[in-house]
């Protein structure tokens, strides 16, 4: 099963997100904010990243550039989540470095299977 880092500053989207990859047997670490989440991406080594965008502080675009930009985080693919949903948004995210980008609201099994096959090779899903 896979290591999912889970980012988002809202507590009742983390815990669905949680609670549905744990419910499939993956190992779960979580960060409120984009400073934590780089810091857990850094030494946890997550197979993937769930990543929300709009978050005080550092926004998901920026955390997603920053783990872009460092070798050690460079090549673990990480999905946006957030409730933007404008093509502007969504090729922001993409050109940030996010393999896909995810609009709330979202079917949790969907997430989880994206991810699951991410980890697994395969391409991203819409």
């Amino acid at each position: 099963m896979a290591r999912v880092l889970i980012v988002d500053d809202d507590p009742i989207i983390l815990e669905l997100v949680v609670m549905n990859f744990e419910l499939e047997g993956h190992e779960v670490r979580t960060a409120a904010n984009g400073p934590d989440a780089l810091d857990l991406a850094r030494s946890w080594s997550p197979d993937a990243i769930i990543l929300d965008v709009m978050m005080p502080g550092l926004s998901g675009f920026e955390v997603c550039q920053q783990l872009r930009d460092e070798p050690s985080t460079a090549e673990i693919p990480v999905v946006l989540l957030s409730a933007r949903a404008l093509g502007r948004d969504v090729e922001e995210g993409l050109a940030a470095g996010a393999v896909a980008y995810v609009t709330k609201p979202f079917d949790p099994l969907e997430l989880v299977e994206q991810i699951e096959q991410l980890v697994r090779g395969a391409p991203a899903g819409p």
